[in-house]
Order: structure tokens, then sequence, then C-alpha cells
């Protein structure tokens, strides 16, 4: 089968990091072929989506000493060949936030791809519905108490009766931009003010004191956890981010949240989001990732699994399974 992935430039990814390479690894190692392309690459042709792929061999990442390490150079591209992506069996889409104006464009560009014939992931219907902030309020009791405001008095009186919060732009990635707030913070003001650079809406949750303990990323597959990763904040950081320096903790999956699981499955089927990360802290959702989760390379290291071909197997398997197959 033909994998086509929608990605950010190869150079910049980090062969023992993001899952993106874990994917094609799998894809590689199941037998089929790895196909890249830009996002910027992407067009419509007598209403069909077409685009650059070009063809890829990778050198897959080596364990060495609890460390994935990655042959320099980790990856062999060939030239482009201007084809319609239903030419591939699946499309999966990886670029990674923030989603922008460019982004919500490619996504209405995959809705040119025809579902009866190549498997997208994640469908870009979903990815348009699905802020990862603002998703999360959909599951009441999963989540903390949370608000979502431009109104810098809504943001003071919630401070004051929870003592301290967590400050969110609602298009952040990766912990960018996150504060935490407290009662008598003479910045709070100018804080509220450039997150929502005066009239965007932020979201404001309770504090949770478990997030000392470690933020958890469990990574769905069609709505099903596959597996799950602690990140603890080191230092004097409050943020659990492996982007912003977190710690990685092997990690199992809690009865409550498996029923945190339960809660949103349902509505990711609904909405095609067939790969899904949520961020659970002390028991509680706080986030749904669908743009390009991360954390399968952390989880395969550490529970000595193989989270991009169990993902890869279930892609298989839909595809055969699409109407237009043959």
């Amino acid at each position: 089968m033909k994998f086509a992935f929608i990605l950010d430039p190869l150079a910049s990814l980090d062969p023992g990091h993001d899952t993106t390479v874990a994917f094609m690894e799998a894809v590689q190692h199941l037998g089929h072929e790895v196909w890249t392309t830009q996002a910027n690459q992407l067009g419509v042709v007598d209403g069909v989506a077409y685009s650059w792929l070009s063809p890829v061999t990778l050198t897959p990442v080596e364990k060495h000493d609890g460390h994935w390490q990655a042959a320099n150079p980790w990856y062999e591209v060939e030239s482009p060949i201007w084809q319609p992506l239903e030419a591939m069996d699946a499309v999966l889409m990886r670029t990674d936030p923030p989603v922008n104006v460019p982004y919500l464009y490619t996504t209405y560009i995959l809705d040119y791809v025809n579902p009866d014939k190549t498997l997208v992931l994640n469908h870009p219907r979903g990815l348009r519905t699905a802020n990862e902030k603002m998703y999360a309020l959909q599951f009441p009791e999963a989540i903390p108490e949370t608000i979502v405001t431009r109104d810098k008095a809504v943001v003071r009186e919630f401070v004051q009766r929870r003592q301290k919060a967590i400050l969110k732009p609602l298009g952040g990635k990766a912990g960018e931009g996150i504060f935490m707030i407290q009662v008598g913070d003479f910045n709070l003001n100018s804080l509220v003010e450039l997150s929502t650079l005066g009239d965007v809406p932020v979201m404001v949750q309770q504090y949770l004191p478990e997030a000392k303990e470690g933020d958890k990323r469990i990574i769905l597959l069609d709505g099903d956890p596959i597996g799950a990763v602690n990140r603890i904040p080191t230092g004097e950081e409050f943020r659990g981010n492996m982007a912003v320096g977190g710690r990685v903790a092997k990690a199992e999956i809690t009865e409550r949240e498996q029923e945190i699981c339960r809660q949103v499955a349902p509505k990711l089927r609904q909405d095609g989001l067939y790969f899904v990360g949520i961020d659970v802290i002390g028991g509680y959702l706080t986030e749904v990732n669908v743009t390009s989760p991360t954390g399968v390379r952390e989880i395969d290291l550490l529970d000595d699994v193989r989270l991009g071909e169990t993902v890869v197997n279930w892609m298989c398997d839909r595809i055969q399974h699409l109407p237009h197959r043959n």
C-alpha cells in the first residue's frame, strides 16, 4: 500500500522524538511505500486533490543506552511527482500547529480526496471542528472547572474564587503561552491582555496540584487507549510538556482515565478523529490533541512496544474495507 504524509520539512523533524517518523518507519517496516509532501504543495484539479508527492526511504532509529539514536542522514527522498492524492491508499495529515488560515485551507483541499477510495487521518472535517482546547468542553464530567472569555473581570473573579488558575491561549501548542495566575498577582491584567490580544478569547482552568506529579498523554486509536506516557515538570517549570523540557516516565492508564476515554470515544469516532492524544492531570481531561499528536516514540521506548505498527495495521484493515478499494 501507499501511505502519503503531509508534514513539515523532513529536515526539521526529530527522528528520535517525532511520532510522524515512527509512523513512516512502521509503514516501511511492514512492507508498504512511504510518500511525503507539504501543505503548500497541495492543490485541486478537476475536483480532485493533487500534490507533489516524493517517495522516501528511511534508516530506522535504533535503541542505545535508553535512547533512540538516528543515522545521519536518516532519510533519502526522491524527486516529486504531481499526482492525485487518491493514488495513495492513505493520507496522514501530520502538519504541526498552529491551526491558522493556511492549515485550514489544507483541510479544505483534503475534502476533495474521495473517502471511499483513500483513508485520510485525521478526517479534515474533524480537524476543523476540534480546537484542541475547546473540544474538551463537550465532556463536562471529565474536565476541571473551565471558563473561556476575553473579559479581565471574569478572569479575575475566577482566580479570586479558585486562588490559582491556568491561563491558556486557544491556539497554542506544546505549552506555548500558558501562564499560572493567582490571587495577588499584579501582572494579572497584563497577562490577560497579552493572551487575549485585546479581543481573542482564552481558556482559564482550575489549577490542579497533581500537575506537579505529571501531565499524562494517553494515545487513542479509533477511540481506544493504546498507550500512555507521563510528562513531569522539571526545575522551576510548572509545565510538563516535552517541548519545554518535561521529563518522561512510564505510565499506566487508570480506571478513571479509561472512563474518560469511554466518554470521548463516540464523539471522536463521529468526527473521524482516529489518532488522538488526550492530556490528563489528576484524573481530569485538560486537552484533546488531534492535529499531530506526539508521544509514540517515548511510549515505545519506555514500554518496549511499537505503537506505530499498531496504527499502520489498523489503517491497513480500514483501507481494505473502503467501498471503492478496488
